[in-house]
């Protein structure tokens, strides 16, 4: 035993004398410990704080009976009872922390995912405008050249330039359209005026406004539903989602295929469907359809004149502002793109 009387140099000594005894039983413990930590490292944060902290109480409570030889006394029993109040306290704190720290951790780690993705999205998007802007400006340019130099002189051929350019000036009016929506929606920008919206006026509307791209393409449209819901949300956004789904099941649909529209009611969710014919999407795009620019691969059935890419990312923001769900599916001989929206009260 130390006497707290001695001078320092005797208390160095039996410090010196009760090192070995201390190391032998505290270093298994310690190793132990790390070993256990080791193990648990892909575990949570609060269970790895927890064993952090009892580790040193541990090696603590091994060394002090390590050294006391077991002879329990009565300033051995207070050091145990004392050991014993501060895991009590120290534990439940670590756990405490343990979870808090973790929550941060994942909130961190989600939002350098968001920031990572939203930066690709920016750059893909930048890429995507710097080619689909510049190929029908340079056209327009070229024939704008050709009718300033007098190269084309013959009033049909004039004409035929002039619907033309006309054609090109309206493509690019859709893009800018698309791109001044989807920075609306991806700017939290988007205010709706939620109102109870009956689901066949959209559908309807939507399909006489694509009749004769459908007629062109020699596409057939249908349309069927059970029954025809009403759905809380914003009407011409609604419209513009159906007109997306349809528009882009057309273009992706061969001539003499089919594009069906079906609704339904499913508890509490209205469910619109658009089918088309398009071949079908490769598994490992499917989660892709719905970014900016997204436009897949050869297995879709290619159009002359592809869209912008900004349709499904453009529908999919407006089914959720109206806090709804939509997803791609291959289905029969094309894609099924599903929308579930609430129900009006």
């Amino acid at each position: 035993m130390v006497d707290s009387g001695e001078p320092l140099r005797l208390m160095l000594l039996h410090l010196w004398h009760i090192l070995p005894y201390a190391l032998l039983t505290v270093l298994p413990v310690v190793l132990v410990g790390a070993l256990l930590l080791h193990w648990l490292r892909n575990g949570s944060l609060s269970t790895s704080m927890t064993v952090l902290v009892l580790i040193p109480v541990a090696a603590l409570l091994v060394g002090v009976l390590g050294i006391s030889g077991f002879m329990f006394n009565t300033a051995l029993t207070t050091m145990l009872l004392v050991c014993l109040l501060v895991t009590l306290v120290t534990v439940p704190v670590a756990v405490f922390l343990g979870r808090r720290i973790a929550r941060r951790s994942v909130w961190e780690r989600e939002a350098r995912e968001r920031e990572r993705a939203a930066e690709a999205s920016r750059r893909e998007l930048v890429a995507w405008i710097s080619h689909d802007l510049r190929t029908p400006l340079a056209g327009i340019r070229a024939m704008a050249e050709a009718l300033s130099d007098g190269v084309v002189s013959s009033p049909r051929e004039v004409t035929g330039y002039a619907n033309r350019i006309g054609g090109e000036t309206r493509r690019l009016s859709s893009m800018v359209d698309d791109l001044f929506e989807l920075s609306r929606i991806t700017a939290g920008a988007l205010q709706l005026t939620m109102a109870a919206v009956p689901l066949q006026d959209i559908v309807s509307d939507a399909l006489s406004a694509q009749v004769p791209v459908a007629e062109r393409k020699r596409v057939r449209l249908l349309a069927e539903a059970r029954l025809w819901p009403v759905v809380l949300g914003s009407d011409p956004e609604l419209a513009r989602v159906v007109i997306n789904l349809i528009s882009n099941a057309i273009r992706h649909t061969p001539p003499n295929g089919t594009v069906a529209v079906k609704v339904d009611v499913e508890g509490p969710d209205a469910v619109l469907s658009v089918d088309d014919a398009c071949g079908g999407i490769p598994e490992a795009e499917l989660t892709r359809v719905f970014d900016v620019a997204f436009r897949g691969s050869a297995a879709r059935t290619p159009e002359e004149h592809g869209g912008g890419g900004l349709g499904l990312a453009i529908a999919k923001g407006l089914v959720e502002a109206h806090h709804g769900r939509i997803n791609a599916s291959n289905h029969g001989p094309g894609c099924r793109f599903e929308v579930r929206l609430p129900l009006a009260v």
